[in-house]
């Protein structure tokens, strides 16, 4: 039998980081039953294994700030630690914010299981010159207490071996803490009916007094504890759960007084508010966040991912390598470029050879290099600059400053009707679309979750930098501007959704409130964001290998059958204008003469990136690609990120939104706001090129004036 340990903490308290300390690369990440929050497991390292004969089970639960339900976090740590009731519990918390995490430790320790308290961030506390007497804080709340640094990995393995040695004892821990009087006189009165032998007797009658409707299908069946409700709330004057709420702040603030001494009297503000006097600043906040992002998507998109990807691209699945000062040229004869000097061919060149060695019919040999190699190698060429993205975002991320961002978010979103829970989403659906949809469950607000849904894939996903990096590579010089402007475009297409639907009677109404913590800014450990940005990477390769595979297989096919002359033909040298696939393009290209972009490569790829958005770029990886104009090509790539998303993130609005209805109203608004912003963006675009028209302009102009007075006509006022 192997021991079950969970690690359950407040939000950036460094769970995460002991969870990958203890567990290393043996993770196993998926969803819980029924959601979809994300469930993290994994076995305990050989490092600390190798002392314990049995295997031990690390289950890093959700980052929350209670045992209420208000959360899918919430409901889904609260029902593990009921139902499955692991063996040891490792509660960790932020010791420079020990207040407030210590009211989820006394939550968890009504629940009767084993617990072992871990100090996070000792390190951080003894600069600044306070100190957390673990020895006194063990005895005020009957449990283990050790001091760690996760990041630095200072007591990590003591912890997890006094868990273990609790858990093999499976010895409950008794909570020691007490409210007052009257609340404790309700709460035995509630236990006594509830048998007071059940070890979470204690956690159940709390939970019952405090009106928890979602309690009772947890234990099965539940008291009337009315009467005490009633007698709780005419003495205090106030609700049951803000009277125990206040109950515990009171105990928790007593510990504090004699565990904690604090320290830095005298040395002013700390770094972390520094830093946040200019980064949350109301007028450089915004300038600084696109400095950042500029920087990021310049590094990965024109400099260092680009000179990573022009290697893949040349290199891997191009011609190969002739290495410095050897001379030859791989684009002469093979056996002539070899013999003058030392060439290393790419895999095109290798696969080649290898079918010509066996004889392999010419159509599928066609098929292996020009359609599977070509379209998978367009896509694949481009992990490197994406790996750069996700790095700089996983570290953005694990220091803090994104936090900061959703709080310029909601300063920002909630004068446009959303506030900065939307930001949440659309943050995460950067790095894929699918789980920022799933992320609007932590949205109450029916229709702010709705519109949410509807905006987030605006954000430019992983899956959308080939199509950036292609465009800004092919056609503006690898220009960073095209890059970063690509993610501000999505973020004013999120603002104008807002405005706009927050006019109509459907969707209007207040924001909810936002409430975030601002973590201390800190060095995030590098294999925690070394791991992050591999998980996103090889997410893409595995798509790469499989949709895109497929995909770039039935673009082959199709190119090369045809009707000509009243007979189907199959030929490698079928012209696309032949082929059953270049008669689908020219039949929808007229869609997109407007946008500048009226040719059937061009239109195959945009429905092709339906399927995918990777695709986009695979299908000029097979058809080649085609040259447009500037203003055609910016018009391009925004229609493509800005029109509905893949079919995997179709499917999560349509399991979201529940409903099919909205569904399509969600794409209609996609794809007719993408429409309208690249329609624009081209005819104005090449106006300035002097290729305009003015038909097209005046088109142009009265969508722009359109715009401008949708937005600025008076809205419902209807409030919450």
């Amino acid at each position: 039998m192997s021991i079950k340990i969970a690690l359950a903490g407040n939000p950036n308290c460094g769970k995460t980081t002991l969870f990958n300390a203890l567990t290393g690369s043996a993770q196993f990440v998926g969803n819980w039953p029924g959601v979809t929050v994300e469930k993290k497991e994994g076995r305990l390292r050989r490092q600390f294994a190798q002392e314990i004969d049995e295997e031990v089970i690390i289950t890093d639960l959700p980052g929350i700030y209670s045992l209420s339900p208000y959360t899918p976090e919430e409901v889904v740590a609260r029902n593990y630690l009921i139902h499955e009731r692991p063996d040891a519990i490792i509660n960790i918390v932020d010791g420079t914010n020990i207040e407030r995490n210590l009211y989820l430790s006394t939550q968890i320790m009504e629940l009767g299981i084993p617990v072992v308290m871990a100090v996070n961030m000792m390190d951080v506390l003894e600069k600044s010159g306070a100190r957390i007497h673990t020895g006194k804080l063990s005895g005020k709340l009957g449990c283990q207490v050790v001091g760690i640094s996760a990041l630095k990995g200072n007591g990590t393995g003591d912890v997890v071996f006094r868990a273990v040695e609790l858990a093999r004892k499976k010895t409950p821990v008794q909570p020691v803490h007490a409210f007052g009087e009257k609340v404790e006189e309700a709460v035995r009165t509630v236990r006594e009916r509830l048998g007071d032998s059940r070890e979470q007797s204690r956690f159940f009658a709390v939970r019952l007094l405090e009106k928890d409707e979602k309690i009772a299908s947890l234990m099965g069946k539940a008291p009337d504890v009315t009467d005490q409700i009633r007698e709780l709330e005419e003495a205090f004057g106030d609700d049951t759960e803000s009277i125990i709420t206040n109950e515990r702040y009171e105990y928790i603030t007593s510990i504090i007084k004699e565990c904690y001494t604090g320290g830095g009297e005298g040395k002013g503000i700390s770094v972390s508010d520094r830093i946040d006097r200019i980064v949350t600043n109301r007028w450089a906040a915004l300038p600084v966040f696109a400095l950042i992002m500029f920087v990021v998507y310049y590094v990965s998109v024109s400099t260092v991912g680009t000179l990573v990807t022009d290697w893949t691209n040349d290199g891997v699945f191009g011609d190969g390598w002739q290495l410095p000062g050897t001379g030859g040229n791989p684009n002469e004869d093979s056996l002539q470029a070899e013999d003058s000097g030392i060439w290393v061919p790419g895999i095109p060149v290798l696969v080649e050879r290898g079918l010509d060695a066996v004889g392999c019919s010419e159509w599928l040999k066609s098929l292996i290099l020009d359609g599977i190699i070509a379209g998978v190698g367009a896509v694949l060429g481009f992990v490197p600059q994406m790996l750069v993205l996700f790095f700089f975002l996983a570290f953005l991320e694990a220091c803090g400053y994104m936090a900061r961002v959703a709080f310029i978010m909601d300063r920002i979103f909630r004068k446009f009707g959303l506030s900065g829970k939307s930001f949440i989403p659309m943050l995460i659906g950067s790095g894929c679309g699918v789980p920022g949809i799933m992320a609007t469950r932590t949205i109450e607000n029916q229709r702010d979750r709705r519109m949410t849904i509807m905006t987030t894939t605006f954000i430019p996903c992983g899956a959308k930098l080939p199509i950036i990096a292609l465009i800004s590579t092919a056609l503006f010089d690898g220009s960073g501007l095209v890059a970063v402007s690509a993610y501000f475009l999505g973020v004013g297409a999120v603002v104008v959704s807002g405005i706009l639907l927050k006019k109509t009677r459907i969707f209007s109404g207040e924001p909810a409130p936002f409430v975030m913590e601002l973590p201390a800014y800190h060095w995030p450990a590098a294999g925690n964001v070394l791991r992050s940005m591999w998980e996103r990477g090889w997410s893409f390769v595995k798509k790469a290998g499989t949709i895109i595979l497929l995909s770039s297989m039935v673009i082959w096919t199709g190119s090369h059958f045809g009707i000509v002359g009243g007979k189907i033909l199959f030929s490698t040298e079928l012209a696309l204008s032949d082929s059953v696939l270049g008669a689908v393009g020219n039949g929808i290209k007229w869609i997109f003469r407007p946008l500048g972009f009226d040719n059937a490569t061009a239109a195959i790829a945009t429905i092709m990136g339906l399927v995918a958005k990777e695709e986009v770029v695979g299908v000029f990886g097979v058809l080649d690609f085609v040259a447009m104009g500037r203003a055609a090509a910016f018009s391009f790539l925004a229609f493509n990120l800005l029109c509905a998303p893949c079919f995997a993130a179709i499917g999560a609005i349509r399991r979201e939104m529940n409903s099919a209805g909205w569904t399509w109203f969600a794409i209609g608004w996609q794809c007719g706001l993408a429409y309208v912003v690249s329609l624009i963006i081209y005819q104005f675009g090449s106006l300035l090129e002097g290729e305009g028209s003015i038909p097209g302009a005046l088109a142009a102009l009265l969508m722009v004036l359109g715009v401008c007075c949708l937005l600025l006509r008076p809205g419902n006022r209807k409030k919450l």
